[in-house]
């Protein structure tokens, strides 16, 4: 079992999530968001990057037993799921955002076999839309995806309910809430803003 509050300490200590509701960060689809995560961040720093590492080892050797084969994806989930596949000893490829535009057009990179039980790594889930076209890319070279693990989740619903209409289980080793819950503690937020901080996640598009 994952260490969530410990997990989220970490990516707090080295910023790579940062917090500012009174300056919000503007994100690539538009919305306006008190969030900002980058997990890049992590693997400058050696021994946490070794603990996250860990964490989801011990994810994937508890809760995703039958991986035959990580899938990490492209940029930032790629250095993660090698990492992984390293420790747990297991085949690994990465998947690109689109196929090559020369040599042999490939999507997905490495060697694999069809029917392989294929576990993603990703660095973070957010509505889940990306994540899920990773999946479709994955299940179309015919491979049997077994499910995801990331290293963080917003926890939005929308993100819920497209992985269950896809069938596809996801982990993740921290989340939204428990690192608002810590932020809190460590006066990095005041107890007036955790309401704020909440409510973003409910309607996030509209905040």
């Amino acid at each position: 079992m994952t260490n969530e509050r410990a997990v989220a300490e970490k990516l707090l200590q080295v910023e790579a999530i940062r917090l500012s509701p009174e300056k919000p960060f503007t994100w690539a689809s538009g919305w306006r968001s008190p969030i900002y995560c980058d997990n890049r961040k992590v693997l400058g720093f050696p021994y946490i990057r070794d603990f996250i590492k860990s964490e989801m080892c011990n994810v994937i050797f508890e809760d995703f037993p039958d991986a035959e084969l990580l899938a990490g994806v492209a940029t930032a989930g790629i250095a993660w799921g090698a990492m992984a596949a390293d420790q747990l000893k297991l085949p690994y490829v990465y998947v690109r955002p689109k196929p090559k535009d020369h040599g042999l057009g490939n999507q997905i990179e490495g060697y694999y076999k069809p029917g392989q039980k294929v576990l993603i790594i990703e660095d973070l889930i957010s509505t889940g839309k990306s994540s899920l076209e990773v999946v479709d890319v994955v299940r179309n070279a015919g491979l049997d995806v077994v499910g995801m693990v990331s290293i963080f989740t917003y926890g939005f619903k929308q993100a819920d309910e497209a992985f269950a209409s896809k069938g596809v289980v996801y982990k993740s080793l921290t989340n939204y809430q428990h690192l608002i819950e810590l932020a809190v503690e460590k006066g990095q937020v005041t107890a007036d803003l955790q309401n704020t901080l909440l409510n973003w996640r409910q309607d996030p598009s509209n905040w």
